[in-house]
């Protein structure tokens, strides 16, 4: 298999020796400030932009004038 050739580890083994390198070299609160550079913190609505996303989607008609 070419995965066992090129040694490609698992996404689990990879996030669990990712966390651990971050904490050997930056201990707990360093990785925690680290992580959370990465966390939205839950800023705004998903539920709003998912339909506002859906609503911009074009419907049948307009696809249809677009291959026309």
């Amino acid at each position: 298999m070419i995965a066992e050739r090129i040694n490609v580890l698992p996404d689990s083994q990879i996030q669990t020796t990712g966390i651990n390198a971050l904490k050997n070299a930056l201990g707990v609160t360093g990785t925690l400030k680290f992580l959370e550079q990465f966390d939205n913190g839950g800023a705004g609505d998903y539920t709003q932009e998912k339909y506002i996303e859906e609503d911009t989607r074009p419907n049948k008609e307009e696809i249809m004038n677009m291959f026309r």
